[in-house]
């Protein structure tokens, strides 16, 4: 039997001792995960979350600094931008 998202997340945070994530946590976190998991090894995405619960940032903040540094890695890549915009990128 497969538990929902919600149903798992609940139960563990009660096991832990925490309060379960709100939906909108679990959003940014997702989210943030992805960035993680889209800019690195796929397997940042959960140690990167797991760095934010140690950090004590929330989720939200979190997430914006995950897509932050996304594009630092993308623009170190040549991919991205390079702060000027000449207007040559279509």
């Amino acid at each position: 039997m497969t538990v929902s998202r919600t149903e798992w997340l609940e139960r563990l945070a009660e096991m832990l001792g925490v309060a379960a994530p709100s939906p909108e946590e679990v959003e940014d976190l997702l989210s943030l995960a992805g960035s993680a998991a889209h800019s690195s090894e796929r397997t940042a995405a959960p140690i990167s979350c797991w760095l934010v619960a140690k950090s004590g940032v929330s989720a939200a903040e979190a997430r914006l600094l995950a897509e932050q540094l996304a594009l630092q890695l993308a623009g170190a890549d040549g991919v991205g931008t390079t702060g000027a915009d000449d207007g040559s990128r279509r």
